[in-house]
């Protein structure tokens, strides 16, 4: 296994189930007396260590398909980090319509990648952390960002988005773009 900037690679499920982690509160959440633990409750609780995820957008996700640009670098990525990615039904979406004109064969590597990627659904901490942010980017890419920031293993986004990835590293998340140089999203569009 290769050693992963964001941590240990999660083990595959045994039961090929997708276990959906309790997504962690908006920032400006404050805990109700009823929602904090006691040290009884914590003692008998021993809390999982996190594995840090990458989420994936529609254009980090068009990279699978033949004739993307930064195809070769994704794959060589991808071929050491699938595992930590995960996405929503929008990327996968948004990976779906960039296939569809490309033939029959675009559209069966978008099924595929959908059935290997962890796919989460929007919960109501993503809607709030895309509400946030919904002033300053498109709704689609806020609704990306809020699923990143609510996703409590989430580290990272991967994203050739200009707007997603700026975003992203001022909430401090990592940019994963393989095959575009470090940090291009400070340099690119101002």
């Amino acid at each position: 296994m290769t050693a992963s900037p964001f941590g240990p690679s999660p083990r595959p499920r045994d039961d090929g189930r997708a276990v959906l982690p309790q997504p962690r509160p908006a920032p400006d959440d404050e805990p109700r007396a009823a929602d904090v633990p006691t040290a009884d409750a914590v003692a008998r609780v021993a809390a999982p260590t996190p594995t840090l995820r990458v989420y994936a957008d529609g254009s980090a996700l068009s990279r699978y398909l033949d004739g993307a640009p930064c195809r070769a670098q994704w794959l060589a990525w991808t071929a050491d980090h699938e595992t930590e990615l995960l996405t929503t039904p929008l990327g996968l979406t948004e990976l779906r319509r960039a296939a569809r004109p490309r033939g029959v064969e675009a559209n069966g590597v978008a099924h595929d990648v959908g059935e290997r990627l962890e796919v989460i659904r929007f919960s109501d901490q993503t809607l709030r952390a895309a509400t946030k942010v919904s002033g300053v980017l498109p709704p689609f890419i806020a609704l990306h960002l809020g699923a990143a920031l609510a996703h409590p293993d989430v580290g990272g986004v991967a994203t050739y988005d200009l707007q997603l990835a700026q975003a992203s590293a001022l909430h401090g998340l990592t940019i994963v773009s393989p095959g575009w140089p470090a940090a291009w999203w400070e340099r690119a569009g101002g």
